[in-house]
């Protein structure tokens, strides 16, 4: 018998391929969106900057026209003509030529976008010898921005460091009081510019990552991600049950409502020691949990921080991230993220 009527049904493609299928076409899709909206936010963006600033205006015109005469124009099979530039590829570096002002200065290792939009606005920074205040500018190779009196440049060799921190030191960049920074702990670590993601205060110890990669600094510093912080709390006293189901049902704060992810007594024979699971990136919310309900934190230790523990890693010493962390890293929870979209 002939196989050929059963020909359309061998050949038929897995449902697994049909929905990548679909997916990469939406994916695509909604790339193309995004690229038409920013090009049109970027025309109304420069037609503004040319009505404040015309000699700023043609100056980048004229860079943006040099950039052009360096591109090769080329003729498909189809005969129509497409663009493809002669410069080299600049795979595993940040692109530039199209960088917002603040996003630049997270890549030059400067701080995390978010801070760098305060200094911008404050007018620490220039560009091509002008105080530039708008965040969303964009800076092309030819720009020089400077910062603090300083060039600023891309930085190119990330650096992922995890610390064991101690108490008694803050988690600044600089402290004019000259108290001890958790910098001083890492110096022989990087000659890069290197800022912690998120904060620990002076009298909180544990895990606490340091890099210049601004993308991932502002992934995880970000709620949507719902970064998961494991903490050790040593409190005054033992922790009733009444209060643990407080606790755990959700309590109400100064600043709104707050819940934990898991409440557990970390040692069965002493219950003034407690292991708490938060995603909550509030200030000091560990310590205002207990402290609203009558309990005073004798110590607090992170031992673990979006997967990272400090295994290994004694109290004031470092360790650099493997490949494989750096990867869960950036790619942690984005699945989360896109269901909420």
């Amino acid at each position: 018998m002939s196989q050929s009527p059963f020909q359309k049904f061998t050949n038929k493609k897995k449902n697994s391929a049909v929905k990548e299928s679909f997916r990469q076409d939406k994916k695509k899709a909604k790339k193309e969106r995004a690229a038409y909206f920013d090009k049109v936010k970027e025309e109304k963006y420069q037609a503004r900057m040319a009505a404040k600033n015309p000699a700023l205006a043609a100056k980048r015109n004229d860079e943006k026209a040099k950039a052009v005469s360096k591109e090769k124009i080329i003729t498909n099979k189809e005969g129509k003509a497409t663009v493809k530039t002669t410069a080299k590829s600049t795979k595993g570096n940040p692109p530039t030529g199209i960088m917002p002002l603040n996003k630049y200065m997270a890549h030059c290792g400067v701080c995390s976008r978010r801070d760098a939009v305060s200094i911008i606005a404050e007018g620490n920074v220039k560009v091509n010898g002008a105080i530039a205040k708008e965040p969303g500018y964009k800076v092309l190779d030819t720009d020089e921005v400077i910062y603090n009196g300083k060039k600023l440049f891309v930085t190119k060799n990330l650096q992922y460091i995890l610390l064991n921190k101690p108490k008694d030191y803050i988690t600044t960049t600089d402290d004019p009081q000259g108290r001890k920074t958790v910098l001083q702990l890492i110096k022989s670590a990087t000659e890069e510019r290197v800022y912690p993601i998120g904060r620990l205060d002076r009298n909180t110890s544990g895990v606490l990552l340091l890099t210049n990669d601004g993308d991932l600094t502002q992934k995880l510093s970000h709620p949507s991600f719902e970064i998961k912080k494991v903490y050790e709390v040593k409190l005054d006293k033992l922790l009733t049950k009444n209060d643990f189901e407080k606790i755990l049902t959700g309590l109400v704060l100064e600043d709104g409502p707050v819940l934990v992810d898991s409440l557990a007594y970390a040692d069965s024979k002493d219950k003034s020691i407690i292991g708490i699971e938060i995603h909550s990136g509030r200030n000091r919310i560990v310590r205002r949990i207990f402290e609203h309900l009558g309990y005073d934190v004798k110590g607090l230790d992170r031992v673990m921080y979006a997967g990272l523990t400090k295994k290994n890693v004694e109290r004031g010493k470092w360790r650099y991230l493997s490949e494989k962390e750096i990867r869960l890293l950036k790619y942690m929870n984005a699945s989360k993220v896109k269901e909420k979209k």
